[in-house]
């Protein structure tokens, strides 16, 4: 990390007229200088930068901020790679276990723009491009669109690329680490990745090439994947990245509004016709991440994706991502048949604005389908229909969202709006990751193994792992109260019957619990503070069920309206007393709720 104090020296140093007038003309205008803001695209000198305090605003789109801020915004930067670029403009060095300051990645980005520039040779060439270009004119991409937007072609033939990459020096190996060439058992030398595909450019937020994808030309093999991507690289990842996101970020901001379609020619379609602001993820389902990206732009997602059942399910998964993320997704609802492209092509950009036009709150368009197929007319149809709505109402981040969430639920369902709020606390409990599961440190102090690897509840073998180790700590769980009705794993339910059953020696196992007693016994993780950490252990284990509770009404009160709240808090202040009545401490029901919120 780079330190504060020079972070403070970098900013003071820094001539943020100068940065800005790299990427905006600006007139004098009093003790600032205005111009059209470089950001959300405008026209009108609304994009104010006051060198005397060093910061810019825009007054139409809203931004503003510093040096760092401006370039962050404008190219994309995280704020590291903001700092030490404005760094290297006022000759300060910024410490190497910083930040690297030279580009380790730079010989793939030499070969991806060179792989992107032959593509480019082979759609206009006359012998090998004739049936890529017929198909974009088909689709209606001219000469001159296929140019602006980095449109390719890869000829059929397994080693064309190869062939002249070599010819300019470039190796296997730097082909292979930018996924243009693959292997296989069967072959004896890497091949071209994409062969007889229309390519399209992917491009990161510095408009610089990372990857392509291509499609199969209609008449080519048709056991071809229609569409495939470059794989993974050091300067591409699939899940962090968004085709078309460069040249749609500042209309984004501008118009407050991002479309998200489902494929790179339902994108280009939309960018062709009037839409600038359309994005779409690389031919998975839309990640956290992508939904992050969109969120610095504009909150307001309008899904554009087939209308099908499969479509629908893509719609819905998105739309949860995306309320995760703090966005608000709308669905766009195409006739059966249509998608964005097809649309343009055969109605035209006003149809399709009709359309986006018409789009309904995520929300909303489940109800709505909900109601087409019958679950809001019946008692086990509501039921599920619940069920359908509580991964979206689990995903809300926006409180206001969710509040008018629940209550739209709660109207349409029937279901009281309590009910709904316990059944989102209980959700998002379940949802969130279990501490200890991946192998961490549990709170108890164990370093407890995978329950994928190991199997049963991590607190109860936690737990058995110390006996395992210590019988003498058996009294010390009999005095507690642990009883076998505290178990929840029945093998080691039987464990513990068995441990109190016996005095010293073997234990009388079933022949499932023998396996298990004896990888607690040779397991090797270290205890730090074993006792200490058995006490513990074990009031979670007895007092599991209380604390869970409470674990869930403070979930359930950061949803809850007025009188619902004042009826958990008596819950919560009587569950409180009966702890502690129990001989619970008050800081290990704050410990262990603070735990469970996190």
């Amino acid at each position: 990390m780079v330190s504060d104090a020079l972070v403070q020296e970098i900013r003071e140093r820094a001539e943020i007229l100068e940065v800005c007038g790299e990427f905006v003309q600006l007139k004098r205008s009093g003790k600032t200088y205005r111009g059209p803001c470089p950001l959300h695209g405008g026209e009108g000198p609304n994009f104010s930068v006051d060198p005397v305090r060093g910061i810019f605003k825009c007054f139409v789109c809203g931004e503003g901020g510093d040096v760092f801020s401006f370039l962050m915004k404008h190219l994309g930067l995280d704020f590291p790679s903001a700092v030490r670029q404005v760094a290297g403009r006022v000759g300060i060095e910024v410490p190497e276990d910083s930040e690297r300051r030279e580009d380790p990645f730079a010989h793939l980005r030499e070969v991806t723009a060179f792989a992107e520039e032959w593509f480019r040779s082979m759609l206009l060439d006359p012998e090998n491009g004739g049936q890529a270009r017929a198909y974009l004119t088909s689709r209606g991409v001219d000469p001159d669109d296929a140019e602006e937007y980095g449109l390719g072609y890869a000829p059929e033939g397994w080693r064309r690329l190869r062939d002249a990459a070599h010819s300019r020096g470039i190796g296997d190996e730097d082909l292979l680490e930018a996924g243009l060439l693959a292997t296989s058992d069967r072959a004896d030398e890497p091949y071209d990745r994409f062969r007889n595909r229309v390519m399209f450019s992917i491009r990161d937020l510095r408009d610089r090439p990372i990857a392509f994808g291509g499609r199969v030309l209609a008449d080519g093999d048709e056991h071809a994947p229609k569409y495939i991507n470059s794989p993974e690289t050091p300067i591409f990842h699939k899940s962090r990245t968004l085709y078309g996101l460069n040249r749609a970020r500042h209309a984004i901001r501008r118009e407050e509004h991002s479309l998200v379609t489902e494929g790179f020619m339902d994108a280009l379609s939309l960018h062709l016709g009037g839409f600038p602001t359309a994005v779409a993820p690389l031919g998975t389902a839309l990640t956290s991440e992508q939904a992050d990206l969109l969120k610095r732009y504009s909150s307001r997602v309008y899904m554009l994706y087939d209308s099908d059942s499969a479509g629908l399910r893509a719609t819905f998964r998105a739309g949860d991502v995306l309320l995760a993320a703090g966005c608000h997704p709308m669905v766009v609802s195409f006739p059966e048949g249509e998608d964005p492209d097809s649309l343009l092509r055969s109605k035209g950009p006003d149809a399709l604005r009709e359309y986006i036009g018409d789009a309904v709150d995520v929300l909303e368009r489940k109800l709505q389908i909900l109601e087409r197929q019958g679950y809001l007319d019946s008692i086990e149809g509501k039921r599920r229909a619940v069920d359908g709505l509580l991964s979206t109402l689990r995903s809300v981040r926006d409180p206001a969202l969710l509040d008018i969430y629940l209550a739209r639920a709660a109207e349409r369902t029937g279901v009281r709006r309590d009910t709904l709020v316990s059944e989102v606390a209980r959700e998002r409990m379940v949802a969130r990751p279990r501490r200890g599961a991946d192998g961490g440190r549990s709170a108890t102090g164990v370093t407890l193994p995978t329950e994928e690897r190991r199997g049963g509840d991590p607190l109860e073998r936690s737990l058995l792992l110390l006996l395992a180790r210590d019988r003498d700590l058996l009294e010390v769980a009999v005095e507690t109260g642990l009883e076998e009705r505290h178990f929840r794993d029945e093998l080691l339910r039987h464990i513990y019957r068995a441990l109190l059953g016996a005095s010293e020696g073997d234990l009388d196992l079933s022949d499932e619990a023998a396996p298990v007693w004896t990888a607690l016994q040779e397991d090797d993780i270290e205890v730090v503070h074993a006792r200490d950490a058995f006490k513990e252990t074990v009031r979670r284990v007895v007092h599991r069920a209380k604390l869970d509770r409470l674990a869930q009404i403070d979930r359930e009160l950061e949803l809850a309206a007025e009188d619902q709240a004042r009826s958990l808090l008596i819950e919560k202040e009587e569950l409180a007393r009966e702890l502690r009545g129990a001989g619970v401490p008050l800081s290990f029901v704050r410990r262990y709720s603070e735990k469970a919120r996190a």
